[in-house]
């Protein structure tokens, strides 16, 4: 029996797509730079049986496998390569459990990370990673590439919320890793082995998270700098002094000018502040005091031209608005194109500034927003996509911004993963013995090489060229 014969059997006709008009909407994520092919079918599974079905018909016939949920990524490790499976785990949607006295919940990898938090919360429960697009991308997608959000500061990323999962190996085999229990060390943590592996090593079909108390509503300061440097030294003095805010964002003078314009209003100080700082605190209303009270403190010592805090709620909502509709603010000038670096927090000035020299070098808007409590930016080109000549400075300012972040002791990505994008730069970081050690454990999960290649690093090279890189 052919391969699609063979799928349609396993899942039923309905859920193998192969209208290539149907199935362009599946072959790459959100990432303009990675490269992308036509699948031979999208395949949609609703159980794990299913998908361990499809794994199986696809190593026989050594078929590629792209797994994918919502296509909200930003590295391109969802994208489809010339004649692959991609298996859409998206009718995966159901939470299968919520347990309150142990503060869990059972999902699988298709389920809405907004329709998690709200089901949860109904619980008096949280569930605290956060992506920008935490209203449509999926538990499978975050874990795949270790997703993080707003809320890292304090909650920390993905993995800090994944107790155990389930995963279909390359051999169709299921295994689970992980426990229910709050603690336990028992061999090596396969966990957190496939948490960020961006579906290279096997595919995710159940996730057990770790939930927390519902936080009481937060408070919010916002501060606006007359520059950058002011800004970066408030970020350090508030890590140095100990304090922990929900959240704490920085926006540089580009994002503020777009989302005001955007927004029609005034952020902060108004137009003409360089950096713009936003901090939340959920600890409750008197804990909270004190916290904001000590960061407007660092504000003002730093230099801040305004400090502001809220406890209305809606204030508070409204000025966090402004962060997230950065990228949507800036769709008025043209395409975009998000890098993700994280740098040493006492090094985000430097990043914010060698940013606005690449700026100008290339002549396109960069656009500097990020998590300053841990230091993860998401510098954003903004390029007209019609001229080859913009897209390819944007493509130089995109390395350029890449080898800024390492050259201030950071890393090459703090939340959107390698995916197609950054496979030289992941070599780069991680070095040769580094890069080995990956593709050994990558020929041990996947010898046939059939899940997702081509992500986050390239095989090996041939045995008779040893000193190829």
């Amino acid at each position: 029996m052919d391969l699609l014969s063979t799928l349609r059997a396993a899942v039923g006709a309905d859920a193998v797509l192969t209208d290539p008009d149907v199935t362009a909407a599946y072959r790459r994520d959100m990432m303009p730079l990675a490269p992308y092919g036509e699948p031979l079918a999208v395949v949609l599974p609703t159980s794990t049986e299913q998908v361990q079905a499809v794994v199986r018909a696809c190593a026989e016939h050594r078929t590629p496998i792209v797994p994918r949920g919502a296509g909200s990524g930003l590295s391109g490790a969802a994208n489809a390569i010339d004649g692959c499976v991609v298996l859409a785990l998206t009718r995966m949607n159901r939470i299968l459990e919520i347990d309150p006295d142990n503060r869990l919940a059972v999902v699988e990898p298709g389920v809405v990370n907004l329709d998690l938090r709200d089901a949860v919360e109904k619980h008096g429960l949280f569930y605290p990673p956060d992506p920008s697009s935490y209203d449509w991308c999926t538990i499978g997608g975050n874990v795949s590439t270790n997703a993080g959000g707003l809320c890292c500061v304090k909650y920390g990323v993905t993995t800090d919320a994944i107790l155990g999962l389930e995963v279909v190996l390359a051999d169709g085999e299921l295994l689970r890793t992980g426990r229910r229990t709050v603690k336990g060390v028992a061999g090596y943590d396969l966990t957190k082995l496939f948490i960020g592996s961006e579906g290279t090593l096997g595919v995710v079909t159940q996730a057990t998270l770790a939930l927390r108390p519902l936080p009481q509503a937060p408070g919010t300061t916002v501060a606006a700098f007359p520059s950058i440097v002011a800004a970066g030294a408030a970020v350090s003095r508030i890590v140095r002094e100990g304090i922990v805010p929900s959240l704490m964002e920085i926006m540089d003078a580009a994002s503020i000018e777009a989302v005001e314009a955007h927004l029609n209003t005034e952020v902060g100080a108004g137009r003409g502040s360089a950096a713009l700082l936003i901090c939340q605190s959920d600890s409750g209303r008197e804990a909270a005091r004190r916290e904001l009270a000590a960061i407007e403190q660092v504000c003002a010592d730093s230099g801040a031209d305004l400090v502001h805090t809220t406890f209305d709620l809606a204030e508070g909502r409204m000025l966090l608005t402004a962060r997230r509709a950065v990228l949507m603010a800036l769709e008025v000038y043209g395409a975009w194109m998000t890098d993700d670096v994280c740098v040493p927090r006492t090094r985000i000035a430097e990043l914010i500034a060698g940013c606005e020299l690449i700026s100008a070098e290339v002549g396109l808007r960069i656009a500097v927003v990020g998590h300053a409590g841990d230091g993860n930016m998401h510098p954003t080109i903004v390029y007209d996509p019609t001229s080859a000549d913009e897209f390819a400075r944007a493509q130089r300012a995109f390395d350029d911004i890449l080898a800024l972040g390492l050259s201030l002791g950071g890393t090459v990505t703090g939340e959107h993963g390698i995916g197609k994008v950054k496979r030289e730069w992941l070599a780069n970081e991680i070095g040769p013995v580094g890069l080995r050690t990956h593709r050994a454990i990558k020929a041990a999960l996947d010898p046939g090489n059939l899940f997702n290649p081509g992500s986050m690093f390239s095989p090996a090279p041939a045995a008779s060229s040893p000193d190829a890189p």
